[in-house]
């Protein structure tokens, strides 16, 4: 009797203690396992301000599936959980890619990349986006991510007719991007802004004609704009800091020395000896004469070659070029072209940065819409191997210190408002994250997530923009900063939810 007195008192003691409300409830959302929590935070309506990285730009284009992905459409599935309100998005019409107009897709704004597995190589899928350039989305939208802004076009008046993916869907043709979002009179913001004041120079090869950097002091004012209205009244936020644009893919997937034997093999036959004869050897020596032969080296037979580009701060030798080529035997019209067209040029350098965009152009023929340059000789028509790639495929080491100057000047403002505002506004380092996925990696999930182009799991194929998985890495990332400033629990996103690429059809996911 005793013995069973004991052994129900055990089952009652066990009993009390697996229903006591002291203990802790499991919370598979939070980093604890304790119940989710906003902190000090509001999250009832937010708004997200940024460029294409906000907006899910992937895979060269906007377009719905991308959206869906977008860092902060995954930031606002979890705000939810705690009473954040609903997060719209204007979306894309179909996963085609840019617009259409009168039924003809608009060059120049991008379609859909898809991984072509015969060839390897990315290319645009087929079709004719169903987002018409005039089409225009009525109501307000809480994703105010706009493709190709930069820091100063949040507050310009103009910039729904200058930019057709603000243009769609701002209130107005004279509202802003700062003035559409805080109509909404959000609760919390996310900014991230400046990326495109580096990135389209660095992607023009530092071509300012093609796309200026945006100097320090406006970077700076724009940038102080915008904080000043955002945290108006005590609103909380969270902002991202830069990394160096330099060490996105874009730039790491074409090889100084991409020649290849087989790229300078036609029909079987090698054309190196015939190149290093005609082209490369008289140059080589009539550049040496000039006293500037390691501009231009002859071809190896064996290994990989670098290519022919276009170097601005070289000294211009065309003149002196030509005059040398014509001394030495060769008639005036070729040695005039090989003047006009090498007196600025070299071969490429371990320390030149090669730009993605001229994977598709390297051995064609040069073109003044495509180029923006033309060569004076038909004989003279393979870029890259008989004629330099011009200045918008290549960014110089002067210019990559350029960029990163202007990145630390930027980073240095963006940094500043985080200290003055830091009751309200909480920073994300995307800098170091930066850094870490070139230098080893980011695991989550048990995902290796690094900036190698495409297998590195983190970006898409255009070499610029996030992957899905990527988008919910910089999410989970946002999340952390949130936690650590307004003392919410967030564990973020499964990354292993999320896929690299997209296929081709469009129709299918």
């Amino acid at each position: 009797m005793i013995k069973n007195f004991k052994w129900l008192l055990l089952v009652s003691l066990t009993f009390v203690a697996c229903n006591n409300s002291d203990d802790a409830i499991v919370d598979p959302n939070s980093t604890d396992g304790t119940p989710l929590t906003a902190g000090t935070a509001d999250f009832s309506k937010y708004v997200a301000l940024g460029d294409s990285f906000a907006a899910g730009y992937s895979d060269g284009a906007l377009f719905k599936a991308g959206q869906e992905n977008a860092y902060p459409k995954i930031i606002a599935s979890q705000f939810a959980l705690v009473g954040g309100g609903d997060f719209t998005t204007p979306f894309m019409s179909d996963n085609i890619g840019g617009f259409s107009s009168g039924g003809i897709q608009v060059p120049g704004l991008g379609t859909r990349l898809f991984l072509n597995t015969a060839t390897n190589t990315p290319n645009p899928v087929s079709g004719i986006s169903g987002t018409d350039i005039s089409a225009h989305l009525t109501g307000l939208y809480n994703n105010m991510g706009v493709p190709g802004a930069k820091s100063y076009h949040l507050l310009y008046d103009g910039y729904a007719a200058a930019n057709p993916y603000f243009g769609r869907f701002a209130s107005s043709t004279s509202a802003t991007v700062l003035g559409d979002a805080l109509a909404q009179s959000p609760t919390f913001f996310s900014l991230w802004i400046g990326g495109n004041d580096e990135l389209g120079y660095a992607t023009a090869g530092g071509d300012a004609s093609l796309n200026p950097l945006t100097p320090a002091n406006i970077f700076d004012q724009a940038y102080n704009m915008l904080i000043s209205q955002l945290v108006a009244g005590g609103r909380k936020g969270v902002i991202a800091n830069l990394p160096y644009v330099t060490t996105l893919p874009y730039f790491h997937v074409i090889q100084y020395n991409q020649l290849t034997q087989a790229n300078l093999t036609v029909g079987g036959v090698s054309q190196v000896n015939t190149l290093n004869a005609q082209l490369y050897g008289p140059l080589h020596n009539a550049l040496t004469y000039l006293g500037q032969g390691n501009r231009i080296n002859l071809l190896s037979t064996t290994g990989n070659n670098p290519m022919l580009m276009v170097d601005e701060n070289l000294t211009n030798l065309s003149t002196s070029l030509t005059a040398v080529l014509v001394g030495g035997g060769l008639d005036v019209p070729t040695a005039t072209a090989l003047g006009q067209i090498f007196g600025r040029a070299r071969q490429t350098l371990p320390t030149d940065l090669i730009c993605l965009s001229a994977g598709t152009r390297i051995g064609q023929a040069p073109s003044v819409a495509v180029d923006g340059v033309a060569s004076p000789s038909p004989l003279l028509n393979q870029l890259g191997v008989t004629f330099p790639l011009p200045d918008r495929y290549v960014l110089l080491p002067t210019e990559v210190t350029e960029i990163e100057t202007a990145t630390m000047a930027y980073n240095a403002t963006i940094e500043a408002a985080a200290v003055a505002n830091s009751e309200t506004i909480a920073i994300v380092d995307a800098e170091s994250i930066m850094n870490d996925l070139t230098t080893g990696g980011i695991v989550g999930n048990g995902y290796t997530m690094t900036a190698t182009y495409v297998t590195g799991n983190t970006f898409s194929l255009d070499g610029i923009h996030p992957s899905p998985k990527g988008y919910a890495l910089i999410a989970n990332k946002f999340l952390e900063a949130i936690n650590l400033k307004f003392g919410s629990n967030f564990k973020g996103v499964n990354l292993g939810n999320y896929r690299v690429l997209f296929p081709q059809d469009s129709a299918s996911f």
